[in-house]
């Protein structure tokens, strides 16, 4: 079955899907970052270091200055080493980095690639019990049933690259092109029943993340791959991210110890 990829910001019909263009945005709107708060972190961050106006400035004509919100901050790296660090120790590790590294597609020619792997048999048995929990979920049409898995605080499912507040399950369910939510669990179904691949073992980055294509550059993809990319996207949505320079479609994520650690579409 061929899928366009999904306008992920229409709120009613979804009938003609749309291209990957409109995933981030999209995504974006839903999840209320619409606006000046969708400006990227450095952006806001750059804008927050304007000079303040010269005392004796202020007057009838004046106007007032609103502070900016805060700059939207992805988990990222820690780039300092700390000052007992002697030069050429290693930096600590930092607890943050998987979110960064496994959500955002790193796809480069030249590189070495991870194996693609289709056997539930290859991943411990904490991932494979999420990933058949996930799909009984999906096949179950009940969005209601995918809350306990996705679960609350920060050490809930990542649906969103740039943040969510307010309820997941509402936030599935406007990212789908029906009233019940079943358009997204068919995705989510179609996603984890790809291949998919293993990577950054033994690092605190560890992750099984489904589709492969996330972590393989798509030009390298031969005839049997494209078939099964095809499953997901179409052969047009398949030029686009060849010209962004990798899949930027749904993925999921799962650690070693079967945390569902993201569903989530866009760079």
């Amino acid at each position: 079955m061929k899928r366009h990829l999904v306008n992920v910001g229409n709120h009613s019909s979804m009938q003609g899907r749309t291209r990957w263009r409109h995933l981030l945005m999209a995504g974006l709107a839903a999840a209320g970052l619409t606006g000046a708060n969708a400006l990227p972190a450095f952006a806001l961050s750059e804008l927050q270091q304007v000079e303040p106006a010269e005392e004796g400035e202020s007057g009838s004509d004046s106007v007032e200055r609103v502070p900016l919100p805060p700059p939207i901050r992805f988990p990222k790296a820690d780039t300092d080493t700390p000052e007992s660090t002697e030069p050429g120790e290693d930096a600590i590790p930092v607890e943050d980095t998987p979110l960064r590294d496994v959500v955002r597609p790193d796809t480069q020619i030249g590189k070495e690639l991870p194996e693609i792997l289709y056997d539930l048999e290859q991943v411990p048995e904490p991932v494979q019990r999420m990933h058949g929990l996930i799909v009984e979920a999906a096949k179950s049409g009940d969005i209601e049933r995918l809350r306990p898995l996705i679960g609350s605080g920060d050490s809930a499912t990542r649906l969103s690259l740039g943040g969510l507040d307010g309820d997941p399950l509402d936030f599935l369910i406007e990212l789908s092109g029906d009233e019940g939510g079943q358009e997204i669990l068919a995705i989510l179904l179609e996603v984890l029943q790809a291949g998919y691949v293993h990577l950054d073992a033994g690092t605190p980055q560890e992750m099984y993340v489904w589709p492969y294509f996330f972590a393989i550059p798509l030009e390298s993809l031969d005839k049997k791959q494209r078939v099964e990319l095809f499953t997901l996207v179409t052969a047009g949505d398949y030029e686009d991210m060849k010209s962004f320079g990798a899949y930027i479609f749904y993925r999921v994520g799962i650690t070693p110890d079967g945390h569902w650690a993201f569903f989530v579409a866009g760079d």
